[in-house]
């Protein structure tokens, strides 16, 4: 298993690497213009990512532009829908409106409100196909 995560808060980056190392490799970006080009280096260098993780703000790029421009990207090399990378949002913010904009117009696949707890991230990887025994 390969995880990306772009998330600008080091406090929270730590808990997703602690809790997802001991399934796979982690990459960690620290906005979303970095998480961009890791998701482009690792796709051309034939390492692509199982599962991506996003928080929704931060500077540079907000995880909402930063999952439009992975949509456009997989578009863009023939990646149909039903086997894009899965995309999991990051929030700290109790806004529907951003979450249901992440899934209707990004294609994500799930979110999960921070602080992040194991039981809720290993659930929500379980939903996506993804063993976490």
């Amino acid at each position: 298993m390969r995880f990306l995560i772009v998330e600008d808060d080091i406090a929270a980056r730590v808990v997703l690497t602690k809790y997802l190392e001991r399934l796979g490799e982690c990459v960690v970006a620290e906005d979303g213009v970095e998480g961009f080009e890791a998701f482009v280096e690792a796709w051309e260098g034939g390492k692509r990512f199982d599962v991506v993780f996003l928080d929704i703000m931060m500077p540079r790029m907000d995880g909402q532009e930063t999952l439009r421009k992975i949509r456009e990207f997989e578009r863009s090399r023939g990646v149909d829908p039903f086997t894009s990378t899965k995309v999991l949002m990051t929030t700290a913010l109790n806004d529907p409106q951003n979450v249901i904009q992440a899934f209707h117009e990004g294609g994500a696949q799930g979110y999960l409100v921070k602080p992040i707890r194991k039981e809720r991230l290993y659930a929500e990887l379980v939903s996506l196909g993804i063993p976490v025994d």
